[in-house]
């Protein structure tokens, strides 16, 4: 083998460079819609205004709980992703990579399960 090929090339770098962009983008999502969550209950107040008719938000409302979970979810995926991106930088450097699928079952779990919540509050709230 190589030296070159030991130290991983550069298009191994320029990937392992994209994966973590692509995370950074997924969690400025994750965080961005934990801010409209949160904000959610605002826009019914007003909007609630703005037609003239009475609406009362529960008092039990959970969207600034999930909100700001999911603002937190977001930051703890950018932190992931950046020790993702600096584990798999040193293994090509090493020339020795393994895979590993962490990162994506614990955030899919995570968003299916946050999937399941927001059905069930949209039903109750129905």
């Amino acid at each position: 083998m190589s030296e070159n090929k030991q130290k991983g090339s550069a298009s191994d770098h320029l990937a392992n460079e994209r994966t973590l962009l692509a995370w950074t983008r997924t969690s400025i999502g994750i965080m961005a819609f934990g801010f409209v969550v949160v904000k959610f209950s605002l826009f019914v107040k007003q909007l609630s205004v703005v037609l003239g008719k009475d609406y009362v938000i529960p008092s039990r409302g959970y969207s600034a709980i999930a909100g700001i979970l999911l603002v937190a979810v977001g930051a703890g995926t950018t932190i992931f992703s950046y020790i993702r991106y600096k584990r798999t930088e040193k293994q090509l450097l090493t020339g020795v990579y393994q895979h590993s699928s962490l990162l994506i079952t614990l955030l899919t779990a995570f968003i299916f399960l946050v999937s399941v919540l927001l059905i069930v509050y949209l039903i109750e709230s129905a």
